[in-house]
């Protein structure tokens, strides 16, 4: 493994420890207009209360990624999940600048957890 691979694994391993493993109770509940999300590009996971990562994405802005709707609320609304009981947790990154640093960080990470919302895991070159 190079030296820039490794450090990938080790950004992509800060990132989803703080989107997985931040108290669900601090992660962004959800609502129509989503202001309490920031507009910073970012990496994002949307969990439940007790079944834990449910999706993760990346986005350039925050919160337009959710205001325009998500799949995932659809996909937990047919899963019968209460609204209370599913969240958003982000991880702004200010790496936008450089898009393929967060496509190769995002699929880090869902390689690792593999989130059951996620239709395409991307596979290790």
């Amino acid at each position: 493994m190079s030296a820039k691979e490794s450090d990938l694994k080790i950004q992509a391993q800060v990132i989803l420890d703080a989107i997985a493993f931040t108290p669900f109770e601090q992660c962004q509940p959800l609502n129509r207009r989503f202001d309490n999300i920031t507009r910073s590009p970012g990496i994002y996971a949307i969990r439940h209360k007790t079944e834990g990562l449910l999706y993760i994405g990346k986005a350039q802005n925050l919160r337009s990624r959710f205001s325009g709707g998500h799949k995932a609320f659809l996909w937990a609304w047919l899963d019968k999940y209460r609204d209370e009981d599913v969240r958003i947790a982000v991880q702004p990154i200010s790496h936008w600048e450089n898009p393929g640093l967060l496509l190769e960080l995002e699929a880090i990470i869902l390689r690792a957890t593999e989130p059951p919302y996620n239709v395409q895991i991307p596979s290790e070159q």
